[in-house]
């Protein structure tokens, strides 16, 4: 699979983005919050999301390059529509993940002209109390410079037990390699999270939305992706046995939101 790495230009700022498939049709994936840069995780996003890569030609902006305090879930939808600008995307299946599906949600209200479908996982529409405590955590801890601990606090917080049962021993390697130089940027991105307040908006949604969800959510809880989906009205998917990590541990979650952009779901 071909994938290709570029950079867009922003005001006083760049963006770093890939794309990969051999669609016709475009699908802009926003990621969640990462650890790692776009252009060190690159390769396997591609990989993990290779499902849509026959029908759709997949796009995927990393956060703009320097983020200033402040940086918000509505800022980084501004700059997707702005990636998707300046690439000609003039319409697309849109599908964020947690932090990506809060800017996805912004995208789709303030700019419904550039969202044709919308698939909005594992995310929430506002804060809520264990969304608060969790993310605030983590900034702490990124501008602590506690940088194993962060690691050791979203992989808990993230995976099921099963799931870290069998991968928990390689966390010190992941906290040596993947270590970022700049934990004031992560500490801002992670800040963002708490910016999110669409729910009152949802209404504005026109597209036709699906969200997907883990019931054991313990970053913003399974209710968060219920409650979106009652709003709108949408067709809703909750894992029962997972959390936040639905999207990697369950293996037919990406068929899901594939059978939606078929219009199948």
């Amino acid at each position: 699979m071909n994938v290709e790495f570029f950079t867009l230009a922003l005001d006083q700022a760049s963006m770093d983005g890939l794309r990969f498939g051999r669609g016709e049709r475009p699908l802009v994936l926003i990621p969640g919050l990462n650890l790692r840069r776009l252009r060190e995780t690159g390769y396997a996003m591609a990989h993990m999301y290779k499902r849509f890569a026959d029908d759709h030609t997949v796009y995927i902006f990393d956060r703009r390059d320097p983020v200033r305090e402040g940086y918000s879930v509505r800022d980084i939808a501004a700059d997707t529509a702005a990636g998707m600008a300046a690439l000609g995307i003039g319409r697309a299946a849109v599908f964020g993940l947690s932090q990506g599906g809060m800017a996805a949600q912004y995208l789709a209200i303030e700019r419904p002209e550039l969202v044709e479908k919308l698939v909005l996982a594992v995310t929430a529409a506002r804060t809520n109390d264990t969304l608060r405590q969790v993310v605030g955590r983590w900034a702490a801890l990124a501008e602590a410079d506690d940088y194993d601990g962060l690691v050791a606090d979203v992989m808990e917080k993230m995976y099921s037990p099963e799931y870290l049962r069998r991968f928990g021993r390689l966390l010190p390697a992941v906290s040596r390699i993947g270590r970022p130089g700049d934990l004031r940027r992560l500490s801002v991105l992670t800040r963002s999270c708490l910016t999110c307040e669409a729910y009152d908006r949802l209404g504005e949604i026109r597209c036709p939305v699906f969200v997907i969800g883990g019931r054991r959510d313990r970053v913003l809880t399974g209710e968060a992706s219920v409650e979106i989906a009652e709003k709108l009205g949408c067709g809703l998917y909750l894992y029962e046995e997972f959390g936040h990590s639905a999207y990697e541990e369950a293996r037919d979650f990406n068929d899901r939101v594939y059978a939606f952009l078929q219009g199948k779901e």
